[in-house]
């Protein structure tokens, strides 16, 4: 055994023996099974709930936007861009519209500030464990924030969406190459343009999984064309101010 196996033996056999001993009566099967699976064990179940979730992205989307569903738009909620971050307001329509983020439609403690749906122990969605109140220090779901960087920065989650592809172009069929790229398969700018009065649970669709692709480098930059010309065409075509 290398040094480094050693190492790393050494190292799950304590973090398992921590694990074990933080666990609760009640704790998600799938999450423990997970965690145990793990080359560096999470030594705490907190961790172990956003390590399942940050290896699980398409389920943590599908669970965000579900539990958004469940909140609904907010009475008076529109979505609207700001110029600073803290009135909390995108600052630009590529970021998704988070109404809770935003001070006049915050939900009070123990609610996430994506899904606006109470947080219980570890960053669970569920109340697992019949305490009958959110935990009031928490503010996140750990599926929200997993969800939540899928989002805002896509690219970084290649890896895990080209697997659910298959590894083939979501537009040629072929295999995708090395160079790969994340597409956004509506644009966000048409989806600002011609979708800004959708309910904002369906909003958050055009971020999330039914709206990304991964296509092949030269197909990308061919759409990205079309698109800026597009986009350019209709400015020539706005009657001139004034």
């Amino acid at each position: 055994m290398s040094a480094a196996s050693e190492w790393r033996e050494t190292r799950n056999v304590a973090a398992r023996v921590r694990l074990e001993r933080a666990l609760p009566a009640v704790f998600p099967a799938a999450v423990l099974a997970h965690a145990l699976s793990r080359p560096l064990v999470p030594p705490t179940p907190r961790l172990a709930v956003e390590s399942y979730w940050r290896h699980h992205l398409v389920r943590a989307d599908r669970l965000a936007r579900g539990l958004a569903a469940r909140s609904g738009t907010p009475e008076g909620w529109t979505w609207r861009l700001g110029a600073l971050r803290e009135d909390g307001l995108p600052l630009s329509f590529r970021m998704p519209p988070a109404p809770f983020r935003e001070p006049a439609f915050a939900r009070e403690r123990g609610h996430c500030r994506i899904c606006g749906q109470p947080v219980y122990r570890f960053g669970w969605h569920a109340d697992l464990w019949g305490a009958g109140v959110p935990n009031r220090n928490a503010g996140w779901h750990a599926a929200c924030v997993a969800a939540w960087k899928l989002w805002t920065a896509p690219a970084e989650q290649v890896k895990a969406l080209k697997a659910r592809q298959r590894h083939r172009c979501a537009e040629s069929g072929k295999r995708l190459l090395r160079t790969a790229e994340v597409d956004h398969r509506t644009p966000l700018y048409r989806v600002w343009r011609e979708h800004r009065e959708a309910p904002w649970p369906v909003l958050l669709g055009y971020w999330g999984v039914p709206n990304l692709q991964v296509v092949n480098r030269t197909i990308h930059a061919a759409k990205c064309a079309e698109e800026a010309g597009e986009r350019a065409q209709r400015r020539r075509d706005l009657p001139p101010p004034g």
